[in-house]
């Protein structure tokens, strides 16, 4: 993944013979922390697997470009006061969420290949062109 907002580039393997690998866990961790802050949580791996696997059946060759993982209390108050779209109990609150962007493929195209694996909520924010993916409920929105 590349950080388009620290700039930041974190390539690893974090998953190997059904064992979860935790130095790289913990790379993904800091990775996805809140940007505005520097506040850290333990980031559900069910949302690294979907979005993972999601990039795998994109074939995709570029890292996806990471623009919001977990965010702090102050930080959801923060957007949701600038934005209508930014809900109170956000499962980026609790390190279940990404929200992420490939140049190479379209806000359709990625959230059909998260959708595909039918293990979260997926939203397409087309006119922000990027795609939220979580671990939560299986449902999809946007446009």
């Amino acid at each position: 993944m590349y950080s388009g907002r620290t700039g930041e580039r974190l390539d690893t393997i974090y998953w190997i013979e059904g064992q979860y690998i935790g130095e790289a866990i913990n790379e993904i961790n800091v990775f996805m922390r809140d940007w505005r802050n520097g506040k850290t949580i333990n980031i559900d791996t069910r949302t690294v697997d979907i979005m993972a696997a999601a990039h795998r059946l994109l074939d995709a060759t570029e890292p996806y470009m990471l623009l919001s993982g977990y965010r702090s209390p102050e930080t959801n108050t923060m957007l949701r006061r600038q934005s209508s779209g930014v809900a109170r109990n956000s499962l980026h609150l609790k390190g279940q969420a990404a929200d992420l962007r490939l140049s190479s493929r379209s806000v359709r195209q990625i959230a059909q290949a998260a959708a595909s694996c039918r293990a979260g909520g997926v939203g397409r924010y087309s006119g922000s062109d990027f795609v939220h993916m979580d671990c939560g409920d299986v449902r999809t929105w946007g446009s």
